[in-house]
């Protein structure tokens, strides 16, 4: 059989050639666990069927899912005189060739099956397939397709197109690879070793990216894994190629124009050619595939009992049986499978679980968790009273306290070691309950003894005179009084005005209290009348509810008043509650401000109203000028209007009033009209 070798042009073996030998037929099996640590064969079984071949040159085996660089590796272990190996890291490939002649299918089945797969993480994870096929190119069994990265400098991007579809596998047409997902970007982007041509382009219409190769021709992108910032078509760049080791994102594409760069990591190594899919091609088993999946726990479900009980743990692992053991390391298994029950615990008790295959796994501790049963002691419980809250109060050996008021609701009143009570009005029963994460003591009942407590109503203001006394007073059988005052009897005797207090305390210790306000109505004194003219004004010595007059008739609650003249009146002023009067006579003098003496009789005289002579009263008259024009007394009481026996003049005057020698002098004016 030929090995595949591409040229610039053409395979080394030629359509005619390959379809002429019978392809090989590869079987392999293996769907193993893999424990960390160790080293595993990649396959249970190989098998290779060829009728007209003993052997060929190369088989590869390849990490075609899963891959893990830097951690997976896989490695040719037992004695294989004509067979070498050789590990790309890179691509994750295991490559069989022969040292001195071709290998027999014999020979590379040994070796297949001497293939070991070893991780160097503690604790790797998910599953990995091997790709075992012939030749050079690389399967990857979640298309069935062959992929090769094909070295070419400098090669342009249309003469990879041309190249690649002149290309055959094993009678399958190539193409420049058209990757449409993820596991395949992937796949092929591990296999170039620098930058490589692709088969997507938007040449045709600016940024509308198109396969133009292979089963897909003509389609727009549905899949793209293109670089950061990436396609940008500066300088023509219309061509899609996986970038070189170390730009960007690894195995992510870029836009180049045809020709790329002359040098550095945009110049073109080569390209990557897919076979399969294409219409007539044959259908080859030129590869198989086995898989390991990493043994492991992948989740636990511990347990708990309230109390002394049995817990039931178990463990979700992938593949591999579970044993279960009593200590960390050693010992016997006390149970085995994904589900253990334990035996009544009376504490909490640690188990573990073991993965029996993979004994170097350390052992998962699963907790059987034993809550305590809350042990609730409730505090001593004293009278409660009518109207009043009461204070409760419980401890707990575990968990929180809850209180309700019914023995099955599931609202809580209140949570912590005490609980005051709304205000009673009638006997009840509360519960308290202790919750240690959800293992409950149960609800005790506590009963509050209700006693009736005093009603004493509401409280009071009570008025009356001055000078008065009153008597205040609350009653409520076998009940014990204290006053503000300090008396103890069930009424007390007041004449002050004040707040009087009563508190009434029954034997049971409940107690009620009541305010008495008493208000004092004074007896009406007036401290002073002031007259101003005809206006009057009177001044209580206190203030009070008061209704005032100056005739004894006719009252008014204000005490102010206009009088119709001069003279002598009484005030009265009367307590509106009936708390008396008092009668007040004074004097109101009147100066007329003007007279008109011409006979008629009206206003004929001037001459003070409501003035009380005395001896020492006098009024002096005095014209513009400062001259006396008559001296008024008690004798001579008025003026006519004469001066020296001639009519005086139409005028104002002035006069100087004296009541008596050592009352002040008051000084006025009026005028004479004709």
């Amino acid at each position: 059989m030929c090995r595949l070798l591409v040229l610039f042009l053409f395979l080394s073996c030629t359509l005619g050639a390959q379809t002429s030998n019978i392809a090989p037929i590869l079987q392999a099996t293996g769907n193993q666990a893999y424990c960390p640590g160790t080293a595993l064969p990649i396959a249970t079984a190989m098998s290779f069927i060829d009728p007209d071949d003993t052997g060929t040159q190369q088989v590869t085996v390849q990490i075609s899912g899963g891959y893990v660089v830097g951690q997976d590796i896989l490695m040719l272990t037992g004695v294989h005189p004509n067979i070498s190996s050789s590990w790309d890291a890179a691509a994750g490939k295991l490559t069989l060739t022969g040292i001195t002649s071709q290998p027999t299918y014999a020979e590379l089945q040994a070796a297949i099956l001497g293939v070991v797969y070893q991780s160097n993480h503690p604790a790797p994870t998910g599953t990995r397939t091997f790709a075992i096929a012939v030749g050079d190119a690389n399967y990857l069994p979640a298309t069935g397709h062959y992929y090769l990265f094909v070295p070419n400098v400098g090669i342009t991007w249309s003469d990879a197109l041309t190249l690649a579809a002149a290309s055959n596998y094993f009678g399958l047409q190539g193409y420049l690879a058209t990757l449409t997902s993820a596991d395949e970007a992937t796949f092929a982007g591990n296999q170039a070793s620098g930058t490589g041509w692709i088969g997507a382009s938007d040449q045709q219409i600016e940024g509308q990216w198109r396969w133009m190769s292979g089963p897909e021709m003509g389609t727009l992108l549905s899949y793209a894994f293109w670089n950061s910032g990436e396609p940008n078509n500066m300088g023509n760049e219309d061509y899609a190629h996986i970038t070189a080791p170390g730009v960007g994102i690894p195995g992510s594409w870029n836009d180049l124009s045809n020709t790329g760069e002359a040098s550095g990591p945009y110049q073109p190594q080569g390209y990557i050619v897919e076979f399969g899919g294409m219409p007539n091609d044959p259908i080859l088993q030129l590869s198989t595939s086995t898989s390991v999946y990493m043994v492991q726990i992948n989740s636990i479900t511990e347990g708990e009992s309230c109390g002394p009980g049995s817990v039931t743990l178990s463990v979700n692992a992938s593949g591999n049986p579970i044993a279960w053991y009593t200590s960390a390391a050693g010992g016997t298994p006390i149970a085995t499978g994904p589900t253990f029950t334990t035996p009544v615990l009376a504490s909490t008790t640690v188990y573990f679980a073991a993965l029996v295959d993979c004994p170097n796994i350390p052992r998962t501790p699963l907790v059987a968790l034993i809550r305590d049963i809350p042990i609730v002691t409730v505090g001593p419980t004293t009278t409660a009273c009518a109207g009043n809250s009461q204070l409760l109060s419980a401890t707990t050996t575990a968990g929180i306290l809850r209180w309700y008021d019914d023995p099955t609701t599931t609202i809580a009143l209140a949570t912590g070691a005490t609980f005051s009570t709304p205000p009673l009005t009638n006997a009840i029963i509360f519960y308290v309950e202790a919750d240690n994460n959800g293992c409950r003591s149960g609800r005790i009942p506590i009963s509050i003894p209700l006693f009736p407590s005093p009603d004493l109503g509401n409280d009071e203001i009570l008025e009356w005179c001055e000078n008065q006394t009153g008597t205040l007073s609350v009653s409520f059988p076998n009940g014990a009084y204290v006053w503000s005052n300090g008396s103890t009897s069930n009424a007390i005797t007041v004449s002050q005005a004040g707040t009087y207090t009563v508190t009434v305390t029954t034997p049971e210790g409940c107690s009620d209290s009541k305010t008495f306000t008493v208000n004092t109505y004074f007896v009406p004194q007036i401290a002073s009348v002031l007259v101003n003219g005809l206006e009057v004004s009177l001044f209580m010595v206190n203030p009070g509810d008061y209704e005032y007059s100056i005739d004894s008739l006719n009252f008014q609650e204000t005490p102010f008043f206009t009088l119709p003249t001069g003279g002598n009146y009484i005030a009265t002023v009367r307590e509106i509650h009936g708390c008396g009067l008092v009668v007040y006579p004074f004097n109101a003098t009147f100066f007329s401000s003007f007279f008109t003496p011409n006979g008629d009789g009206i206003n004929d005289q001037w001459t003070p109203k409501g003035l009380e002579w005395n001896a020492q009263t006098t009024i002096v008259i005095f014209d513009r000028f400062g001259r006396i024009v008559k001296a008024l007394d008690a004798n001579t009481p008025a003026w006519d209007g004469l001066f020296n026996g001639q009519l005086a003049p139409a005028d104002d005057y002035w006069f100087r009033f004296q009541a008596n020698e050592s009352a002040a002098p008051q000084l006025g004016h009026f005028s004479l009209k004709r």
